[in-house]
């Protein structure tokens, strides 16, 4: 028996990432982080200079849990904070040399991930499927549409 449709595109997005996530979780354990710490760090590799409320917005955790996290981070030496220059009631976050020095160490392990998940896809649709899945984060970052 077959199904009548297709499976929905966000069930497959879902399915990518829970499976990506295993995998994160099995690679990063060994160096220390979490996936939620290390993609923070991704972050900002990124970004360098965000406060935490940018960076929970961008690693998609509560403003809450990000505090947890970059106590835990900070405590480790792996990230810093200073006074924001330009208005002194904010702090910012940067990565450490140990903390560029962790993400570096990871690098290897998550480019094996990378590679197992879209190795069979040429530079051309790696690009375009890059694209598509930044278009549809933008569009699901607005707050939705409602008709009247």
């Amino acid at each position: 028996m077959t199904a009548a449709h297709p499976p929905r595109i966000l069930y497959l997005v879902k399915q990518v990432e829970l499976a990506v996530r295993g995998r994160l979780d099995t690679v990063l354990r060994p160096h220390g982080i979490t996936v939620t710490q290390y993609t923070a760090l991704s972050v900002l590799e990124q970004h360098p200079g965000m406060s935490a409320a940018q960076l929970a917005r961008h690693t998609f955790v509560s403003a809450q849990a990000m505090d947890g996290i970059v106590r835990a981070l900070e405590d480790a030496g792996i990230i810093e904070r200073a006074r924001d220059p330009l208005n002194r009631r904010r702090m910012t976050i940067s990565l450490t040399p140990e903390g560029t020095a962790l993400l570096a160490s990871c690098r290897g392990d998550v480019d094996r991930i990378e590679s197992e998940a879209f190795g069979e896809l040429t530079d051309a649709e790696r690009h375009t499927l890059s694209g598509w899945l930044q278009e549809a984060r933008r569009a699901l970052e607005d707050p939705p549409r409602t008709v009247d």
